[in-house]
């Protein structure tokens, strides 16, 4: 690839990647349909290959374009972090934001950093399922405390520690009158978010209905997903620690017996490299060798010093996090 490859040139290609049609890029990126075909043109030129097949049918990827897509992208995110923390730095001070996933606690975590650090301003964001890893990779965020299963690439990883999830059933439906479900007795429900966040309803699911199955509404917030529950849409599954946070009688948490539990770990740019960013990872080591604080609630309860990871599969599975807290009450609603 050249080394003075135009990252113009590049954003207009994922534009014409994501929509497959040259007219809805060009109102996307606010530019002449002509201006952008001559710049893929020019791209193509560039690189030697053919990216788009173009024909009375649309308009699709070539092989080298499906394998530049993710390139691109992953380059684009790397511009867009790298302007965000020059531009922090010329306005002075030393500053660095957390990233935090719904029912993870980072007090502790951000206290300790903040004691090392007098002078540094630590800033905390609230993610989703849709933006933890996008927000770590295009700079929004330092370091994020993220839920698995994730896409590891361009990422350090740091596994913690993993909790219990439950699912969230409508107070009126039958299975809330029992201790605990399995997931065969959910595969015929509609799950009320991303599948792939719980593959294990997925496969059971397919395996029931088959895969050609109506898609159900999608929730992205927490609260968006128990209003839909409570609405009787279908089902959400969430980890323990987020449900201990959200009770409301027309909703019931219950145990789910087959179901893995979720992997909690940090996660920051792989390459990047900063005397804070090794702060937060040997803070977070420390907690894990200490059970004693690992046991605080105020924070991620870690009790095991966790394995490095960068783009590996296989998590490494810590302790139960929610252990004596997090776990909703059997016989109640949450």
């Amino acid at each position: 690839m050249p080394d003075d490859l135009d990252l113009r040139k590049l954003r207009y290609f994922v534009a014409v990647a994501e929509e497959l049609s040259f007219i809805r890029a060009a109102e996307r990126l606010y530019i002449a349909q002509p201006v952008l075909t001559r710049q893929i043109k020019a791209l193509e030129k560039e690189l030697g290959v053919e990216l788009f097949v173009r024909s009375t049918r649309g308009t699709a990827l070539t092989p080298a374009g499906a394998e530049l897509v993710d390139d691109a992208r992953a380059i684009l995110r790397s511009a867009m972090a790298v302007q965000r923390r020059v531009r922090h730095a010329a306005r002075g001070g030393s500053r660095l934001t957390v990233g935090f996933m719904p029912g993870i606690l980072p007090t502790e975590t951000v206290r300790a950093l903040r004691e090392r650090f007098p002078d540094l301003h630590v800033d905390v964001v609230r993610t989703s399922w849709d933006d933890q890893v996008e927000m770590v990779l295009d700079g929004r965020i330092d370091a994020s405390f993220v839920r698995f299963p994730i896409r590891r690439r361009g990422l350090t990883v740091i596994p913690l520690y993993t909790e219990p999830r439950v699912v969230v059933l409508p107070s009126s439906h039958p299975l809330a009158a029992r201790e605990s479900v399995s997931i065969a007795e959910l595969a015929g429900l509609d799950l009320l978010q991303d599948p792939q966040a719980v593959p294990e309803w997925r496969d059971a699911s397919a395996a029931l209905r088959g895969t050609a199955q109506t898609q159900p509404p999608r929730a992205r917030t927490v609260e968006e997903k128990l209003e839909m529950v409570a609405g009787e849409l279908g089902v959400v599954v969430l980890p323990a620690s987020t449900a201990r946070f959200y009770t409301r009688p027309d909703v019931t948490y219950r145990p789910v017996e087959d179901l893995a539990p979720n992997q909690v770990a940090l996660a920051y740019q792989a390459g990047r490299d900063s005397a804070e960013l090794r702060a937060i990872e040997e803070i977070v080591r420390e907690r894990c060798l200490d059970p004693a604080r690992a046991a605080r609630p105020s924070g991620p309860d870690v009790s095991e010093r966790p394995a490095r990871e960068e783009g590996r599969t296989g998590p490494t599975q810590g302790p139960d996090s929610a252990r004596g807290r997090g776990r909703p009450r059997r016989g109640t609603s949450g």
